[in-house]
């Protein structure tokens, strides 16, 4: 396991700049607002490629225990106990504060290496800027500008001194049969209760305020031999009522969540039933090809009639991805995460599936014989081979000639057959039909001398007669 650094400090002090500083990504949410963090955001710092370690981002400190404030300070904590070293971050332009007193305070209690970041320094004289915090009496003081990358290769290096030396880093590598699971949905459909249940902790902020997760957070878990990458994203809601900057760039984040998962999870309501947003969120899934399974949440405080009523329009608004597995559940209770994971498990297996050229061309050739196409324009296209076009969606390609003019249901036909012919479920399935080109396109056929005196004689025997 890798040595883990804590970043710790009042809010709007810099310390997600400073994390993306170290990790060298764009993981963790900046804004100029305060309280943009919220939960624990982790990432590895390669700066130094002989010894890398872990960084773990938390929340602004503000000296509240209620409400979202508390609920921050809580995974702040939680950090703080699980690192072995502690980085305080202040804000040079400020100066000291009362609660960077009162944060001290806590932190030397911890009994763990710390190292003070003057961070913002850059314009500022770096003398002047670390001598008023010199009070705190800590020995390892930095002056770093961590929007520019000032300060930053310095800290590494103290923090190695401090880091113990004894660690494995074999588990530095990321897995690559790890399945990338991403929660979607809109606001307050209880995406971060659901994680917390499944990792039997709590590891997101869970509230009924709307919005409380800003950031894109994963989570590593394993369960039954398998291992999981849990990804909560923030809600999405639609563009007309996006009105901050800091609900636009998490909107971005949860895109970019789904573009680098392999399976969505795609949470509704299921005390307000399928809404129009929530359509619209399946449709960013289909829109980046990725695994697709539809937890209906909250079913345990629906009645029957609500319960027969939800199903009823759950398949009539589904009508454009009926492969999709649906699934009730409950998060706050835990009922159903057994078939939830199950049905993960078939989507990652089905959207990352591989096909050979032979097993395609059977199929083809089996779909075919069976119900070939119609005619078009009185010639019948003629589909002659196939081969893999990739996965993450299934990518099938076929070459043949008349292909342009399949009709939709021919297609939805060849679909169908491939998905019930390799038992795929949970993915969307691609077809590309390719014809060949047609050499003498676009070449003018030019006529010989004698093929012109010819072409005139002609001519002036038929103007004769």
């Amino acid at each position: 396991m890798l040595p883990l650094v804590a970043l710790v400090g009042r809010p709007n002090v810099g310390k997600s700049t400073l994390f993306n500083a170290l990790t060298r990504t764009r993981d963790a949410l900046v804004h100029d607002e305060p309280g943009v963090t919220r939960d624990r955001h982790y990432g590895v710092c390669r700066l130094d490629a002989a010894r890398p370690f872990a960084v773990v981002d938390t929340g602004g400190l503000s000296g509240e225990e209620a409400g979202l404030a508390g609920a921050t300070a809580r995974q702040a904590r939680a950090g703080v106990d699980e690192a072995d070293a502690i980085v305080f971050v202040v804000d040079a332009r400020e100066g000291l504060a009362a609660m960077d007193r009162e944060i001290i305070g806590w932190l030397r209690k911890t009994g763990k290496p710390l190292v003070l970041a003057v961070n913002k320094t850059d314009g500022l004289e770096e003398r002047e800027a670390v001598a008023e915090f010199a009070r705190f009496g800590i020995a390892d003081v930095l002056p770093v500008a961590a929007s520019h990358q000032r300060g930053v290769p310095a800290l590494v290096e103290l923090l190695q001194k401090k880091l113990p030396a004894d660690r494995d880093l074999s588990v530095l590598e990321d897995d690559p049969k790890r399945v990338r699971v991403a929660f979607v949905g809109r606001p307050n459909v209880g995406k971060s209760t659901l994680v917390n249940r499944m990792l039997g902790e709590e590891r997101m902020i869970a509230s009924d305020v709307p919005g409380t997760t800003r950031d894109s957070i994963a989570v590593d878990l394993e369960r039954d031999g398998k291992t999981y990458r849990l990804i909560d994203t923030a809600g999405l809601r639609r563009r007309g009522k996006v009105d901050e900057a800091v609900e636009k760039f998490s909107a971005f984040k949860t895109l970019a969540s789904i573009e680098h998962c392999q399976v969505a999870v795609v949470l509704i309501d299921g005390t307000e039933g399928m809404t129009d947003q929530d359509a619209t969120v399946l449709g960013h899934v289909l829109e980046a090809g990725r695994g697709l399974v539809v937890a209906v949440n909250k079913w345990d405080g629906l009645s029957t009639y609500e319960r027969e009523q939800n199903r009823i329009l759950l398949e009539r608004k589904l009508a454009f991805a009926p492969w999709a597995e649906r699934i009730t559940i409950s998060a706050l209770h835990g009922s159903g995460l057994r078939e939830l994971f199950r049905a993960v498990d078939r989507a990652h297996a089905s959207v990352t599936r591989t096909f050979g050229t032979s097993e395609i061309n059977r199929a083809l050739e089996v779909a075919y014989e069976t119900n070939p196409p119609p005619a078009v324009r009185g010639h019948a296209p003629k589909m002659r081979y196939g081969h893999s076009g990739g996965a993450m969606p299934p990518t099938f390609i076929i070459h043949g000639t008349r292909l342009r003019g399949l009709p939709e249901s021919y297609r939805r036909y060849l679909e169908n057959f491939f998905r019930k012919r390799f038992k795929l479920v949970g993915t969307p399935v691609r077809f590309e039909f390719r014809e060949g080109e047609n050499p003498y396109e676009g070449k003018k056929n030019e006529l010989t001398d004698r093929q012109v005196a010819k072409r005139r004689r002609l001519m002036r025997f038929a103007k004769n007669r």
